[in-house]
């Protein structure tokens, strides 16, 4: 619901006032920790407290437009952790894989520790289908995916370059296109494709760089505008398929499509999470190196709960799937985090994460046991008046779906604009590999917030760096050839941090001139991340 400006600046200077007070008598961060089960079973099961039953939660499923009880894929898909999601030198998913653990690609030659502005580009807007107002420019999560083509691979596309090799962005944004850029100077290497949709979410490219697929976050304009993901051929550019318009199995009214889809090359399924309640599998029978798709084995997964509905507790997924073999971790709108066998769309066990969860889940092996760090913004969990909550961050054990810490923070939301966590965590390697990194949203004050690192084994608080606006931009970790860290994170201002990975210093910043919601991804020395404001960025570190 659309609210007045001067409402909402009432409410934000009550709520200011109201954290001001408090900071004087409550502590604004805690930490809880919990024993975890060893029972030496080392496949993801439910226990006792993340049985299903727990929180009622049923399913159900249509396979090629029939209701099935039962099923089994016909090809079994598994993602060991230590395997290359893609052989493409690139990021071609949200996070860069299918562990969600990396929106950077290689190592970056930096000196002087300073970000520089070398080239910007144009986009446009979209006008909403409700109320005043357009889509404008890149939202969350709006990361770019980014991947330097051979030689070969140029010859058999339409990409215009004299270069024996290039860089190439490809970047769905809320104007409804599709953009195709040269990294290094800011030139369009392809003509943009429109589709007249606002694309909200990342999107992803087929790991051998056949299509992209970008995910509509709500209708667009005009007769043709029902929510909806779309293949685009990255030889020629031409509409290879659609998912999820108006969907008729969809328990929630409401389509949106912000989730990065995962592609498992090796037997050619796809995964596709819905906001409509719907998680989408189909055999994709990619043929002609990509040149056209024919889906079959079609598998609709939904589920339904006492606590979601349309109106509260939403059903549906706005984050992006995380796998670990077989395993996929999916968080939805409504505080529930799932864990599901691909091959049979069991639901092995399911975990309450308390509140709206739109930060990807991240798994990373530690042990030998797959952990998952994961935040929530705040909305149902808000005071009702003031809208004021604790909002935690979870370490969960991806085996048993048992809590291993939760450290809060105390955050505000104002007239449904998200305190909290938005972001995907950047999970340390190297020498940081004993922090996690989060930003926390509108705290200690309304439009301020942090960025914090946190001890990945004990939850303790390393660093923080407090921040003059909040973000929901993803921080993205950063190495250089002698394997220091970076940390890479962008603001509700559109000020974008450099800060030392292991102290949490800051570096340099610079001011892209409007909010920095989406997500950057980083190849080597060179940031590419767009803003509301209506322009892409090429960022370099120098």
């Amino acid at each position: 619901m659309k609210t007045s400006r001067i409402y909402r600046i009432f409410k934000m200077a009550t709520a200011e006032f109201c954290l001001f007070f408090l900071r004087l008598f409550r502590k604004f961060t805690s930490l809880f920790t919990f024993e975890e089960t060893h029972d030496g079973i080392s496949v993801p099961h439910a226990v006792e407290a993340t049985k299903p039953s727990v929180l009622d939660i049923k399913t159900e499923m249509e396979l090629d437009g029939v209701p099935v009880d039962r099923y089994e894929r016909s090809l079994p898909v598994s993602f060991s952790p230590d395997e290359e999601y893609s052989p493409l030198e690139g990021i071609v998913t949200f996070r860069g894989n299918h562990l969600r653990d990396s929106g950077s690609y290689g190592t970056a030659d930096i000196k002087k520790k300073e970000l520089a502005v070398k080239w910007s580009i144009p986009t446009g807007k979209l006008e909403k289908t409700y109320g005043k107002g357009y889509w404008t420019g890149s939202g969350w999560t709006g990361q770019p995916l980014i991947v330097r083509w051979s030689p070969e691979m140029i010859k058999k596309t339409d990409i215009r370059t004299d270069k024996e090799r290039v860089t190439e962005a490809v970047y769905a944004t809320m104007d409804g296109n599709v953009y195709f850029i040269d990294i290094e100077n800011g030139s369009f290497t392809r003509d943009p494709v429109s589709y007249g949709l606002p694309f909200k979410g990342a999107g992803a490219l087929d790991p051998r760089g056949y299509f992209s697929v970008s995910g509509a976050g709500d209708d667009g304009p005009g007769e043709d505008g029902a929510a909806r993901a779309v293949f685009t051929s990255l030889f020629d550019r031409s509409r290879l398929y659609e998912l999820g318009r108006r969907d008729a199995f969809a328990p929630r009214k409401f389509h949106g499509y912000d989730s990065s889809v995962i592609i498992d090359r090796k037997t050619d399924f796809l995964f596709q999470p819905g906001e409509n309640g719907i998680i989408y599998s189909m055999k994709l029978n990619t043929k002609d190196e990509g040149r056209s798709i024919e889906p079959s084995e079609i598998l609709k997964f939904r589920y339904t709960s006492p606590r979601n509905s349309e109106e509260r507790y939403w059903l549906g997924m706005e984050d992006s799937a995380a796998f670990y073999k077989n395993y996929m971790y999916i968080a939805d709108n409504g505080g529930n985090l799932l864990c599901i066998d691909v091959n049979t769309m069991e639901l092995i066990w399911a975990q309450d994460v308390k509140d709206d969860t739109n930060g990807s889940p991240v798994v990373r092996i530690e042990d030998g046991i797959p952990y998952i760090y994961i935040a929530t913004s705040l909305h149902w969990t808000s005071s009702r008046v003031l809208r004021l909550a604790d909002v935690p961050i979870f370490k969960i054990n991806g085996l048993t779906g048992e809590y291993v810490w939760i450290r809060t923070y105390f955050c505000n939301t104002v007239a449904g604009v998200s305190g909290g966590v938005q972001a995907t965590p950047a999970v340390g390697k190297g020498e940081i590999e004993d922090l996690v990194i989060f930003p926390v949203a509108r705290t200690p004050r309304v439009r301020s917030g942090l960025l914090v690192a946190l001890d990945s084994k004990t939850g303790n608080e390393v660093w923080r760096l407090p921040m003059r606006r909040y973000a929901w931009s993803s921080p993205v970790a950063v190495y250089d050839k002698e394997g220091r860290s970076y940390i890479v994170a962008g603001d509700s201002e559109g000020t974008l941090y450099l800060v030392e990975g292991r102290t949490g210093k800051l570096l340099s910043t610079v001011s892209l001139g409007a909010n920095i919601e989406a997500t950057p991804a980083v190849f080597e020395n060179m940031i590419v991340v767009g803003t509301r404001g209506q322009k892409i960025f090429g960022i370099e570190i120098q």
